[in-house]
């Protein structure tokens, strides 16, 4: 078991403020393998007061330096591929395969286009007789989820050092470790002390501390809904800058003509990879009347190949959820779908057999699934999906926007032009056309109810700039 006691703060490793204390449990196991600090305001207050110190220095640092420091960190971070992969599935719980691919690539290839675009970006433009500034905003709180633990927070952290920001990172309770490894490649990558500060702690009290602190010029949170309304109303009504990327329940639409085998067996594993702990996951699967017996059966079968199993083992696909209230609220939600008239054709609420321990979710199919179903309407959070029939486009296309939710979703066609001209129906922040893969240059961020601004890419970077006109 790893005990840490210290907080990253002016690019050291500090005491906490209290001797506090939080565990680290491997969901697969329910062993607890390490302790971080439970930071205090007090921690916040001195890690906010390192990112002030240091915000001068680090926004006049010319684009090109601040560019070089954090390709230092993508390098930084690529050397530690495999701890950080090991890591992400001892605190989450993540298979060791989809962790190196997903958990530790993407952060670092998220890390090289903001090395990129530190550089390129235009931090000042004419427009008619005026010279238009686009300068860093402050001091950024940023607070991330437990579910993609490290990709969220170079998702935050690395666009807004390139914007010449400053930064304290409260990251979830469940998977604090990679965020230590993460603060780790910041010391070796030669940042200055300040630029980026680590503390971690409880939601409720660092996390809080953070989000109210008038030191932090903006917030950038990523987690639930509920707990995102409360970030956006205290950020909102101290009239500061704030970001927030939510839930999700991404309709998943395969429209007549689209290869079914296909679009069904990607739609499955992008429901189960992560364990369904993906806020853009397609949990909403809309197939046409004609061909939803078949699509049925597909994904059925395509469920029961997502044993749940040891996440240390390369060939496991299906590792725990985070924790045990997940798990309850997972399978809370297979059995009310159940009560509610949907069809159970794979997995259920019941512990999967041969598991003794951990805390595993059989992958889920519900058939017969309507609009007014909880299953159709509240997100999840695990690996259950939810097949839903429609019998032409134009309610394929109701059924789709019928949520409070628009993060994601995807379109099979039988062309891409076919799919395009359905996508730009919904109202979603990222569509995928035809499995069309994932962009780490292009912005990612919903409508409606899931979020407030967008990450990644020259989008991402612009959140945490504000703008300046001079008239000449």
């Amino acid at each position: 078991m790893q005990a840490h006691n210290g907080m990253y703060i002016d690019g050291e490793w500090r005491p906490a403020a209290s001797d506090g204390t939080i565990e680290v449990v491997n969901p697969a196991t329910e062993e607890i393998i390490g302790t971080v600090p439970a930071g205090t305001a007090e921690d916040v207050d001195a890690a906010v007061r390192a990112a002030r110190a240091a915000l001068p220095g680090w926004a006049a640092t010319p684009p090109a330096d601040r560019a070089a420091r954090i390709g230092a960190l993508h390098d930084a971070l690529a050397a530690r591929r495999e701890t950080i992969a090991a890591t992400v599935t001892a605190e989450l719980g993540a298979p060791v395969s989809f962790a190196r691919a997903v958990h530790a690539d993407l952060p670092v290839t998220v890390a090289g286009t903001y090395a990129r675009l530190a550089a390129e970006h235009p931090f000042e433009e004419e427009l008619g007789t005026s010279r238009v500034l686009h300068e860093p905003v402050g001091v950024v709180g940023a607070v991330t989820p437990w579910n993609y633990p490290l990709h969220q927070i170079v998702a935050k952290v690395a666009p807004a050092l390139a914007a010449g920001c400053t930064v304290v990172l409260k990251p979830a309770e469940d998977t604090p470790l990679v965020a230590r490894l993460f603060a780790e490649a910041v010391a070796e990558a030669g940042l200055p002390a300040g630029t980026f500060n680590l503390v971690t702690g409880l939601g409720p009290v660092a996390g809080q501390a953070l989000v109210e602190h008038a030191g932090v010029d903006m917030v950038s949170f990523t987690g639930s809904t509920a707990v995102g309304r409360r970030v956006g109303a205290i950020v909102g009504g101290a009239v500061k800058r704030v970001a927030l990327e939510l839930g999700g329940k991404s309709a998943n639409v395969l429209l007549p003509g689209a290869d079914l085998v296909k679009a069904v067996k990607i739609g499955v594993g992008n429901v189960m990879a992560n364990s369904g702990q993906t806020c853009s996951a397609w949990t909403r699967m809309l197939v046409h009347a004609d061909v939803y017996d078949e699509a049925v059966e597909i994904a059925a079968a395509a469920a029961a190949k997502y044993a749940p199993g040891d996440p240390t083992d390369p060939a496991t696909r299906l590792g725990p959820v985070v924790n045990a209230g997940q798990r309850e609220r997972v399978t809370g939600y297979i059995r009310t779908g159940v009560e509610e008239g949907a069809t159970l054709v794979a997995g259920g609420p019941e512990a999967p057999e041969g598991v003794e321990r951990g805390y595993y979710v059989r992958p889920t199919v519900l058939a017969g699934v309507t609009p007014e179903m909880t299953v159709a309407r509240e997100e999840i959070f695990g690996p259950v999906l939810s097949v839903m029939r429609y019998e032409d486009t134009e309610e394929a296309v109701r059924i789709a926007n019928d949520s409070e939710y628009g993060l994601a979703g995807a379109v099979w066609a039988a062309d891409d032009e076919e799919a395009v001209a359905f996508a730009r129906r919904l109202e979603t922040g990222q569509v995928d056309i035809n499995g069309g893969r994932f962009n780490p240059l292009a912005p990612f961020g919903g409508y409606k109810r899931s979020g407030v601004g967008r990450e990644l890419g020259p989008h991402g970077l612009a959140e945490y700039l504000q703008t300046k006109s001079l008239q000449l």
